[in-house]
């Protein structure tokens, strides 16, 4: 919606410098989130640590013009050099729950186009403590019967942890050392770096069957709790073993029941049964209970390896293995060999012939063969043998074997293969041996040596058999790049001959060989030919979009290009300008056509020939665009990041400037600037403040600054930035501004901490008190705290407004204090006054106290001003003196009263050299909260001078 309003803001005159503030990017990584603590390691190193779960914060800070562009990248670890496949483009890194496989070294790169990158890393390293393990081991070469009737048991216990974790072990209650029992001995075994530790019992004594604990330690790091396991020894302390009720090897029909039992014979503690399955997971309505397995109706998929494994964390794991056997057949295949002895590849009378019959069978040696000529079983005799298990053939084959071929060998052999006594069908296959069964050929039908079809449609490549029998067909790809088919397998088999594609794709152009298979045909040389597959896909020229910018008046040439396509090569070029079909001439100049690119040129840009043109390039399979966007409009401005301390509050009034400064971006591509249209807008609200700014030339790298003044505390504002040449309006750039609180030094510009921003002015919490203070407003404040305690809103009676208070209620005590300590500044003047508001309101008010630490001689406090008890529903002003020696630094104290109606605030705190004012109190500092029963003082005037402007603001 449009809404024309009247916005008060005072602006101060424009101002311009001719510098040139192009930079390159500078990066700095500042840690924030849950961090347990970030340290040097090595000098040059910076180590960040975390616990495991918590969120990781990185932040990168970065200066430059333009304003660098963040890019952040991982390695996968200490011993790799290889980045993570994502990046994370933005300042700040964040990761929710962070696990221990993120930990490594992480990359901050920043750049603007000027200079090189910069790159910033830091090490992440992540902190953890897993469960302790704790197992029990004997000595291997003393075995005899029961377990502990032996000399030496081991204890072990192992956990995974970040960093090593410290081991104590314990007996009952007392801890054990080397010292202090000559019966134990605890080491570190080799290679287990610090994740292992061995308590062992030297020749076990009546006080050694006992409970032992094992108490692992990452000594508090990131807060994380010691973790512990205890195990108790006995006489009858024991390792699992096991039993089946089956045989290791079962097999079973299909749709039978199966059930298993695995039975334990010892082990104490009572051992864990657990049944698993290889290769996969257990079978769909399989059940494991109580050590018994039990899968219904069985199925040739199941069958496979199961494992039952017993453990106790005595000894090693107990486990037994039945290979479940499902009788199955399939794929019946036969071959057929000439006389090998002569390499003969055809079947001639005189020579001998050996036929081939195969099937895939579990159990596959239980398989058996019978072999019929026509219809009736075959005989031996010395001319027909009949073999098992050919060396040159797969396992389990049988073969028969014609000797000395005769013309009444000839005829239809049938192989049946079957278990015999189970109820799985039988496979037969069927052979032709006659004067017409002759070896193979292969070839490609007449025009079909090069298929070429359109990326997206199928496609189907063919090779034609002869020969009888004719064997299936065998496809692979002859690329090596590309050694494997569009299905994902190397080899694919076809029984007609035919590859069929679904909608293919650039990548599967290339050359394909088709070949005869040595199975249900001859077993021969295997026959070959190829079949060229080219897919035809639409160009992809560049560039898909660009921004032409030029002076009016001045000429400029376009150029669409082929980058790639299939067939490579332009077979038209459209030019549109507008939409509109560009006509040849001579009213438009001519597009001129070459094999690879298609340019227009346009004489001079006005006006009317600004705008978007656009070059459709077809090669014949489709067309692709290139978008031209030409016009004599103005870049963007680029602001100016880097300006030093760009706020300014103002103690008397909540208000604030900003120092508001920008380059722009290539002033010369362009008519120049004549001036620039500024609108300022308060977050959440649609009134809005638009000026003009005149400027003078304005070169390249030149720096413009513009104050913005009267801006609200603490709110934030969007400022849009727009260019103005000949042509017109050119690019908006535009920014948030926030409210950021001036660090407090002590200098003849008097600035004032109002608390309105995170940073607090650089004060800190110290360290070495009870608790802390609290940052809040009317709209943070916790609806439930304590009533009759603490101010409503900070001095300017604002909800938005923040100020500084201690929160007395639960777990807080009587005398626990609170710290607020300033930065450190350099003393330049002999004296210097502090001035302040505090509230101290509530029947259980404690003290407020200011203290200044001299850093001359090491930190000393001393006391410089305190206050107590209740002094009403009041803000009211302070002014403190002082008078340092040396560096120094000012601290806040609050101490907690004897309840919770204690609440201390503070608010607008101002350092300044020279003396306090005589007069302690204005009368115009005290503000009466509201329901205190007084007039509340009229506040101060916040706007001082005001310009009034008309606007419009367009949403």
């Amino acid at each position: 919606m449009e809404v024309t309003c009247l916005l008060l803001l005072a602006l101060i005159p424009f101002h311009c410098r001719g510098q040139g503030v192009y930079a390159p990017a500078q990066a700095q990584i500042v840690h924030a989130g849950q961090a347990c603590v970030v340290k040097e390691d090595n000098i040059s190193e910076r180590v960040y640590t975390i616990r495991e779960g918590d969120t990781l914060v990185l932040q990168c800070l970065v200066t430059g013009h333009p304003r660098p562009q963040v890019r952040w990248t991982k390695t996968a670890g200490s011993a790799s050099d290889k980045f993570q496949e994502t990046s994370v483009f933005n300042e700040t890194l964040r990761i929710e729950r962070i696990a221990r496989t993120q930990g490594g070294r992480y990359y901050c790169k920043a750049e603007n186009g000027v200079g090189v990158p910069a790159i910033k890393s830091i090490r992440v390293d992540v902190q953890y403590l897993d469960e302790p393990v704790l197992t029990v081991h004997q000595t291997v070469s003393d075995v005899r019967g029961n377990f502990y009737q032996e000399k030496t048991v081991f204890l072990r216990c192992t956990v995974n942890s970040n960093p090593p974790a410290r081991f104590i072990w314990k007996r009952g209650s007392d801890t054990l050392s080397h010292s202090q029992d000559n019966g134990v001995d605890i080491y570190e075994p080799l290679y287990t770096q610090g994740e292992t530790k061995v308590l062992k019992l030297k020749n076990l004594r009546p006080q050694d069957y006992a409970s032992y604990t094992c108490q692992v330690s990452v000594r508090n790091v990131c807060g994380i709790p010691d973790k512990a396991i205890t195990f108790r020894l006995t006489n009858t302390t024991a390792p699992p073993a096991l039993k089946l009720s089956v045989n290791e090897t079962l097999v079973v029909n299909p749709g039978e029941n199966v059930t298993v039992q695995c039975l334990l014979t010892g082990g104490d503690p009572l051992p864990q049964l657990q049944w698993s399955h290889g290769p996969g997971p257990l079978p769909l309505g399989a059940l494991a209970q109580s050590g018994t397995l039990s899968i219904p109706s069985v199925q040739a998929p199941d069958s496979g390896y199961y494992n039952c494994t017993a453990t106790n964390n005595v000894g090693n794991p107990a486990k037994k293995t039945v290979n479940l056997l499902v009788r199955s057949m399939k794929n019946a295949t036969f071959q057929i060999t000439p006389d090998v002895i002569k390499e003969s590849e055809n079947i001639q009378l005189g020579q001998d012939l050996k036929l081939s019959c195969h099937v895939d069978a579990v159990p596959q040696e239980k398989v058996t063969y019978q072999w019929f000529k026509n219809g009736k079983p075959a005989r031996m005799s010395k001319r027909l043998l009949v073999t098992r298990n050919d060396p040159e053939l797969p396992a389990v084959t049988s073969s028969l074997e014609l000797i000395d071929l005769h013309f009444s060998d000839y005829g239809t052999y049938l192989c049946v293969a079957s278990f015999p006594g189970a109820p799985v069908p039988d496979l037969s296959v069927e052979v032709n041996i006659s004067s017409e069964t002759v070896p193979p050929t292969i070839s490609v039908p007449k025009g079909r040596a090069v298929v070429t079809v359109r990326e997206g449609s199928p496609a189907e490549l063919q090779c034609e058999v002869r020969g009888k029998p004719r064997p299936p067909v065998l496809w692979s790809r002859v690329d090596k790049e590309a050694a494997l088919l569009p299905s994902g397998l190397p080899l694919e088999e076809t029984p007609d001959g035919k590859l069929r594609l679904e909608r293919v794709s650039r990548d599967m152009s290339g050359t394909y060989r088709c070949q005869t298979a040595r199975y249900n045909g001859f077993n021969v040389r295997p026959r070959e030919a190829q079949v060229q597959l080219n897919v035809q896909f639409p160009p992809e020229v560049e560039p898909s979009s660009q921004d032409v910018r030029q002076a009016l008046g001045r000429p400029v040439l376009l150029r669409c290009s082929l980058l790639r396509g299939s067939p490579q090569r332009i077979a038209s070029a459209v030019w549109r300008f507008k939409g509109q079909l560009l006509p040849p001439p001579p009213s438009v100049p001519v597009a001129a056509e070459a094999p690879d690119h298609s340019e227009l040129r346009l004489d001079a840009v006005t006006r009317d020939s600004s705008g978007s043109y656009e070059c459709s390039v077809s090669n014949d399979v489709g067309s692709a665009v290139c978008l031209f966007q030409v016009s004599a409009k103005a870049y963007s401005p680029e602001f100016y990041f880097d300006t030093p301390n760009p706020t300014r509050s103002h103690k008397l009034s909540k208000n604030y400037s900003y120092v508001l400064q920008w380059t722009q971006r290539e002033p010369d591509a362009v008519d120049p600037v004549l001036n620039y249209r500024l609108s300022v807008r308060q977050l959440n609200q649609h009134n809005a403040m638009v000026k003009a700014i005149p400027v003078r030339r304005v070169e390249k790298g030149q720096l413009l600054e513009y104050i913005l003044t009267d801006l609200r505390v603490p709110h934030s504002y969007e400022v849009r930035l727009t260019p103005y040449t000949t042509f017109g309006a050119g690019d908006m750039a535009s920014r948030i501004i926030h409210y950021t609180e001036p660090i407090n030094s002590p200098s003849l510009s008097d600035n004032t901490c109002h608390f309105e921003d995170e940073k607090i002015c650089g004060y800190t919490q110290d360290l070495t008190d009870n608790f802390d203070w609290t940052r809040q407003n009317a709209l943070t404040q916790n609806p439930k705290r304590s009533p009759n305690t603490g101010p409503p809103t900070d001095i300017s009676g604002t909800p938005e407004g923040y100020y500084m208070f201690i929160e007395t209620s639960r777990p807080r005590e009587l005398g626990d204090r609170a710290r607020l300590v300033s930065p450190l500044y350099n003393a330049s003047a002999k004296f210097y006054c502090v001035s302040f508001f505090y509230h101290m309101y509530g029947k259980h008010i404690g003290s407020l106290n200011l203290l200044v630490r001299s850093r001359s001689k090491g930190a000393l406090d001393t006391h410089a001003w305190s206050l107590s008890g209740n002094k009403g529903n009041v803000w009211q002003q302070a002014h403190v003196p002082i008078n340092p020696s040396g560096p120094f630094q000012i601290i806040f104290e609050g101490v907690r009263g004897s309840g919770y109606l204690g609440d201390i605030a503070i608010d607008d705190v101002t350092l300044k050299k020279g003396e306090c004012p005589r007069k302690q109190m204005d009368p115009n500092k005290v503000v009466v909260m509201p329901g205190s029963g007084a007039p509340r003082q009229p506040h101060p005037q916040l706007w001082g001078p005001m310009a009034i402007f008309l606007l419009a603001w367009q949403r």
